[in-house]
């Protein structure tokens, strides 16, 4: 019989501990879009999805503007 593996359970972070990692990113990536390289209206995206299990991490997180970050979650849906 075929195992599945076990489900790791995800990082969420509460409200104030995911605007600290938020403003954590937009400054790694230097406040520009990670796309287009705007510099207003931007947003931490989900490289992973939080409903693909997705974690609020570093690593999963990405700056983009808010019209790239639109376009990616077209491109998925």
């Amino acid at each position: 019989m075929k195992q599945t593996p076990a489900r790791t359970r995800r990082l969420r972070l509460d409200t104030a501990s995911y605007e600290n990692l938020r403003q954590q990113v937009l400054r790694r990536d230097a406040w520009r879009c990670q796309s287009c390289g705007a510099m207003s209206n931007l947003e931490a995206h989900h490289r992973e999805f939080r409903s693909h299990l997705g974690e609020d991490s570093e690593l999963n997180l990405i700056t983009l503007c808010a019209a790239c970050h639109s376009k990616a979650h077209r491109t998925f849906n």
